[in-house]
């Protein structure tokens, strides 16, 4: 394929990173401490930053900085003495992910040789909007979410072909136009637009009815059901049966959200797009869906599904929810360590408490889950026992097949 998009995955940590790395991903996108969208995730000091880069690189991967929070006049001169850390390291990030015009322009003036990208905070819906951010020097926009694929084709048809597009394909979405909201602000005083949002349209409310005091004819419906109210809470973004539409749309880089995800989140995530990605790649005419990825994808912590705004107006089809909370993912037992091809034995680093004779799965890059059951656990003695109850204690079970380091055991 000419044009195969690049797989984009959250990194909120290193453990995080190196899961969306090792499992497939082309890149990442990750913060340092401040000025980040999610600043309660782990995120990455300067050191750490620095030995991110190193990893990546030295992996042909690329990573992403996001500085996409919309500071204030007082914000500016940290912001100034972050970007002047960032111009002095020799390994400097691929691009940086802007949604304010200021820093879009500080940036241009203080880290020139690195690409500029377009925050979703910032909104592009049409071609115009993409221009004018490319005529200032962007090479990437990362459209609106709210965006159809029939407007983003008609978008790439009319915007020259050295201007990336990048677009959500899985994970949580906002229930505000492009993540920019004032309720988090509003109800416990934390900026959702400068990376402190709390969710409060996670949140449970007691409404009856929404009606305006001047347009008393003109009312909010609410649907009520037996599990609740929900009138703000989006369902999560799912598109791993729209591949070939996704790529034909002309999208350079498919977007996973979730920096605040765990590392199993993020391996599944990488993995099955990965798969998806490289089977239509490798013969579109011959591509067929394969109905496992979307049970990888179920295994992980999420809400109820949709396509996103893909296919659905979001006038018309809000996507919220019709039941509260997440839906549980498998357990994250151990990661494999190492394997003894002539003893045929794993040795696994816990995770989740797991006991002998569990019936478990081995995921690895490029498979769906590989079932088996966990036999002649041992200590790292030699001697038996019958679970490894403790986080990262390290004990060796019976495997017939290859595994591999970094190889994710899970419950079933």
């Amino acid at each position: 394929m000419k044009n195969k998009p690049e797989l984009l995955l959250p990194a909120g940590n290193f453990e995080k990173m190196k899961a969306a790395l090792r499992f497939g991903a082309d890149a990442v996108y990750l913060a340092g401490k401040s000025f980040g969208m999610r600043a309660a995730a782990g995120n990455f000091d300067k050191e750490a930053l620095s030995q991110a880069l190193g990893y990546a690189h030295a992996l042909g991967k690329k990573v992403y900085l996001t500085v996409n929070i919309t500071p204030h006049v007082d914000e500016y001169p940290a912001l100034e003495a972050y970007f002047a850390d960032l111009a002095e390291d020799a390994e400097k990030p691929d691009g940086l992910i802007i949604a304010d015009p200021g820093v879009f322009m500080l940036a241009k003036k203080m880290l020139p040789d690195v690409e500029r990208h377009i925050s979703t905070q910032a909104g592009a819906v049409s071609d115009r909007d993409c221009m004018f951010w490319y005529e200032m020097g962007a090479s990437r926009i990362v459209l609106a979410r709210e965006l159809s694929l029939a407007e983003i084709k008609e978008i790439r048809g009319k915007i020259p072909a050295d201007l990336e597009l990048e677009a959500f394909i899985h994970g949580s979405m906002c229930v505000s136009f492009s993540g920019r909201c004032l309720l988090s602000e509003h109800f416990v005083d934390r900026d959702g637009n400068r990376g402190f949002c709390a969710q409060p349209c996670r949140w449970e409310y007691n409404l009856y009815e929404l009606v305006e005091a001047k347009r008393p004819e003109m009312h909010l419906p609410i649907e009520q059901t037996d599990r609740g109210t929900f009138i703000m809470s989006s369902k999560d973004m799912c598109t791993i049966e729209h591949i070939p539409e996704l790529v034909e749309s002309g999208i350079s880089s498919f977007k996973i959200e979730g920096r605040m995800k765990s590392a199993y989140y993020a391996a599944v995530t990488a993995n099955t797009y990965r798969m998806a990605i490289d089977r239509y790649a490798a013969s579109p005419d011959r591509y067929v869906y394969d109905p496992a990825w979307k049970r990888e994808l179920e295994s992980v912590t999420h809400r109820e599904y949709c396509s996103g705004y893909y296919f659905d107006d979001p006038m018309k089809n809000g996507q919220l929810v019709t039941v509260g909370g997440y839906l549980s993912e498998k357990a994250y037992l151990a990661t494999v360590i190492s394997y003894d091809r002539d003893k045929k034995r794993a040795v696994l680093m816990q995770k989740n408490k797991i006991r002998e004779g569990d019936n478990c799965e081995l995921l690895t890059p490029g498979s769906v889950g590989i079932p088996f059951i966990a036999t002649d656990m041992r200590d790292e003695s030699g001697e038996k026992i019958d679970a490894a109850p403790h986080p990262y204690q390290l004990f060796s079970i019976a495997a017939d097949f290859e595994m591999k380091e970094g190889d994710i055991v899970r419950s079933v």
